[in-house]
């Protein structure tokens, strides 16, 4: 490995670190060799589901209407990734059999964020969608997962290389020929390094709409932030990047900005 790769994995490594220790995520592992790495992780949805008391039945039609939406490939990624989001916010509705009453199957457990499992892959490996020659697979640095779902992505550049670099490497893996269909769960993609910190955006953002995070006077928050002080003021110690993920990934935080913030604009 080359000298720059060596100064960006140590970055990688530290922001893995960091989400376990500080943040409370399970390390699912480096996921470079591992087969299938998919957007729905069912071998973790599926106990999630399990745990909360669904019928078999239930959780299987649910997985597989979720599966289906994300990987409806005949229509556009804001399409897809839209009623994704939708199933996500609002739940699954399905039946058992024909005949039986629809119920709700919640994929997320958003009143409760410590309910829900979050965790981490490094180096998740996505295999090109043909194996034509025309698309082509990449390796998002970190993966966010909750309940195995993927909803974050996060690319790592060394402190002098410029985020944009990261936010033009998300926009690529986004394109048809890359892996355009690992992105149709994804609520929040983001870049960073140690000079520039934290920008983040959704799927399709241009460049200049990425987004800084800001938080003046986090002690006078009220309501969610006030619970968690590991976000709240200064972070001694603790460069631009870190901070900012402490404060956008803490489990409550990540979910609030999911649930009450996002809005789909028809890509206006």
């Amino acid at each position: 490995m080359s000298t720059v790769g060596q100064i960006e994995k140590k970055t990688q490594s530290r922001v893995v670190q960091l989400f376990q220790d500080q943040l409370g995520y399970d390390f699912l592992g480096n996921w470079i060799d591992r087969e299938n790495n998919r957007n729905i992780e069912e071998a973790y949805l599926r106990p999630y589901l399990e745990a909360k008391g669904y019928a078999p039945a239930l959780i299987t039609k649910a997985i597989a209407h979720l599966t289906k939406v994300a990987t409806d490939q005949s229509r556009s990624l804001y399409d897809i990734n839209r009623d994704v989001y939708d199933l996500l916010r609002y739940g699954v509705k399905v039946k058992a059999e024909g005949g039986e009453q629809t119920q709700t199957v919640w994929l997320i457990d958003w009143a409760n964020p410590a309910a829900n499992h979050f965790a981490i892959a490094e180096e998740v490996a996505v295999k090109a969608a043909t194996s034509d020659g025309k698309t082509f697979g990449k390796r998002p640095d970190v993966v966010i997962y909750v309940n195995g779902i993927a909803l974050g992505v996060l690319e790592l550049k060394r402190s002098t290389v410029s985020v944009s670099e990261g936010i033009r490497q998300n926009l690529d893996n986004q394109k048809p020929m890359f892996i355009q269909r690992f992105f149709t769960t994804m609520q929040m993609i983001m870049a960073g390094n140690d000079t520039e910190g934290l920008r983040y955006g959704v799927i399709e953002s241009k460049e200049k709409y990425w987004l800084n995070w800001r938080e003046e006077n986090p002690a006078y928050r009220d309501g969610i932030d006030s619970r968690d002080a590991r976000y709240l003021g200064d972070a001694p110690g603790l460069g631009p990047l870190d901070t900012a993920l402490l404060r956008l990934c803490a489990k409550d935080r990540f979910l609030e900005m999911i649930h009450n913030f996002l809005v789909y604009d028809a890509g206006a």
